[in-house]
């Protein structure tokens, strides 16, 4: 088995230290950090949002798995920054104005960024203005709206419309959350509904490859 297999398996057990350990070895042996990076994390990474879409796994498994994948994330920086490696594409998140819970958001987060995304995080109850700021600062493919609560969810159609006012109209919208369907995306013109953590950052993945 090569490292690079060896660094994604244990990045699937979530063994971080092993993971961390592994990618040093690799890099001193000369791999390219580029490959390090998709051979080996993003493709364990990938693996695991599979099995989370599957429910073969769950929440737990996901968090210490991404926990394992940053910290292998954290030795590849300094070198992939150097090598101006350049991410796949920028995504501004967070849970719309009077939401806050997190806990899918976060979970969206790890998933986007084991895609190899770059992922601005508001955190929760974020303004409509607060998304458009982000996504102009940060050149923002998506705005990655979330809502846990349908009182909330009639911020989405907000950010909707007012994205558009303000001009950004290659920044694609994405939604989700427990009471946010397909349908209701339709409704407000949004680009993109993620049913789940899993499909939304493969959803967001395609968005920013296209």
């Amino acid at each position: 088995m090569s490292i690079l297999d060896n660094i994604s398996e244990m990045l699937q057990k979530g063994k971080a230290k092993d993971v961390q350990a592994m990618v040093q070895q690799a890099m001193e042996e000369g791999l390219a950090p580029k490959d390090i990076l998709e051979k080996g994390l993003l493709a364990g990474m990938g693996i695991i949002g599979r099995k989370f879409k599957n429910n073969e796994i769950f929440v737990p498994e996901v968090l210490i798995a991404a926990r394992a994948m940053n910290k292998g994330v954290e030795i590849l920086k300094p070198r992939l920054m150097a090598d101006g490696m350049e991410e796949r594409g920028t995504v501004v998140l967070g849970a719309v104005k009077g939401d806050l819970h997190d806990i899918g958001k976060n979970l969206v987060k790890m998933m986007m960024e084991g895609k190899g995304l770059k992922v601005i995080d508001l955190g929760v109850d974020i303004k409509c203005e607060e998304f458009i700021r982000a996504a102009k600062e940060n050149h923002a493919n998506i705005i990655a709206c979330a809502a846990l609560l349908t009182t909330t969810m009639e911020e989405m159609k907000v950010v909707v419309e007012e994205t558009k006012k303000a001009g950004l109209q290659d920044v694609k919208i994405m939604i989700g959350g427990a009471p946010v369907t397909q349908e209701y995306a339709d409704l407000i013109g949004a680009d993109a509904y993620g049913k789940d953590a899993a499909s939304a950052a493969d959803i967001a993945l395609e968005m920013c490859a296209g």
